[in-house]
């Protein structure tokens, strides 16, 4: 009878080692869960940053004035009508 409870002691203790160090234990599946949340927090971001993006896209192609207005800021657009000052401050 002690054997058979010996028997039933190791196999407890062997599915209990599984269960805290081996494959799908508690610490991996807390490992995973970590990386899952810090890969939901980028995708979020890069969520947002595509929005930002189609909404600039839209803009642009809904018509001249956003063109216009990008030209005039970085390259530094001027109509043939209009007259360029240059204010240089000392």
């Amino acid at each position: 009878m002690k054997v058979i409870w010996a028997v039933m002691a190791v196999f407890i203790v062997l599915l209990q080692v599984r269960l805290w160090v081996g494959e799908g234990s508690f610490a991996q599946v807390w490992q995973l869960q970590q990386k899952i949340d810090v890969q939901k927090a980028e995708n979020a971001n890069l969520a947002n940053r595509n929005e930002r993006l189609y909404a600039e896209v839209l803009n642009l192609r809904g018509g001249q004035g956003a063109i216009e207005e990008r030209a005039r800021m970085n390259l530094g657009l001027i109509r043939e009508d209009e007259t360029f000052f240059l204010v240089v401050e000392p």
